[in-house]
């Protein structure tokens, strides 16, 4: 939606936003009824999603979209290097809402009030949403009537920001995007679910290779400093025989050290090659496309394909087959 959008003039961009925002709203509050739960021993996948699709569907679908857009947006309005790092942003403000949600608001608040808190910030949400759509808009149309009292190559550098054009990025590059994605994004649930139900169930225990992924993110969008690649890869040869020999350990203080760490190295890898292979910010729109497919798809393949298709679990073991492999 995002990549298609921003083909779009950013009047329309903003109108069409604007548009699905409102509609959003007319679905809150996110608190579905009880008939809406999966019932019985039936398989409750198809029932889950129905429930989320029909309660935080478009919210989330908008709120997913919102980075990528604005990120777009921007590059429109001020043609800045700087948009790939509010990516860095972003995720950092994610890990605090991850970290602050179970400490400060659970345990305050109750179902009820915390899906009616939730509505409010979202309303005011689209209200900034679809502000900024507009003002980028009508700084872009003034930018565009300034261009369009010069001519030739000067026109064309005030419109574009650049003396150069800009060269769309190869089909197999875009693949590789996916790929190391849906990699980073098939590692951190593979590790998730090994730690949590095969060694140990301990309460908010899967906090902390969520923290570890977002970590990543935050780190290698930030700066290039962040992500060394040959030290990394030397830490990633030495991590993923660890992990594979212990997949057998219930050990959860040798096991869990072992596995984040080799969770943080093996998405400071995959992501810190997505930071140096970025694009010019003019398809940074089709970039996240393929970041977002790719973490869908991995997330996909771990959560759903897996336990319905393997007899046992082996997810782990194949994700760090295909680390390797990727590698």
């Amino acid at each position: 939606y995002a990549d298609f959008n921003s083909r779009l003039g950013l009047r329309r961009q903003a109108m069409v936003h604007a548009a699905l925002l409102l509609i959003s709203l007319a679905l809150l509050p996110i608190l579905p009824e009880a008939h809406w739960k999966p019932q019985g021993d039936a398989e409750p996948i198809g029932s889950i999603l129905l429930l989320l699709t029909a309660t935080i569907g478009l919210p989330y679908f908008l709120l997913s979209s919102t980075t990528p857009l604005l990120q777009a947006w921007y590059w429109q309005r001020f043609r800045s290097a700087v948009p790939y790092r509010l990516f860095a942003l972003s995720n950092f403000a994610s890990m605090l809402a991850l970290l602050g949600f179970p400490v400060l608001f659970e345990p305050a608040l109750s179902l009820p009030e915390l899906g009616w808190a939730w509505s409010a910030l979202y309303a005011v949400f689209a209200i900034v949403c679809a502000g900024t759509g507009f003002l980028s808009a009508r700084a872009a149309a003034a930018q565009s009537a300034v261009a369009g009292g010069l001519s030739g190559a000067d026109a064309a550098a005030a419109a574009t920001g650049t003396s150069q054009p800009s060269v769309a990025p190869p089909g197999m590059r875009q693949l590789m995007w996916l790929a190391l994605s849906a990699m980073g994004s098939m590692m951190l649930l593979a590790v998730t679910n090994h730690v949590t139900q095969n060694i140990a169930s301990v309460p908010f225990l899967w906090v902390i290779p969520l923290a570890l992924y977002l970590l990543t993110f935050i780190l290698c969008f930030d700066h290039p400093r962040w992500y060394r690649r040959g030290l990394f890869l030397v830490l990633l040869a030495a991590a993923v025989p660890a992990m594979a020999f212990t997949i057998g350990s219930l050990n959860l203080k040798v096991a869990a050290p072992l596995y984040f760490a080799g969770l943080f190295v093996a998405c400071m890898v995959c992501h810190g090659e997505l930071a140096a292979t970025k694009p010019d910010p003019a398809y940074l729109t089709r970039f996240y496309l393929m970041v977002s497919v790719g973490g869908a798809l991995g997330a996909v393949l771990i959560a759903i394909v897996a336990p319905l298709t393997l007899p046992g679990y082996f997810e782990l073991g194949i994700a760090l087959v295909l680390l390797a492999a990727l590698m």
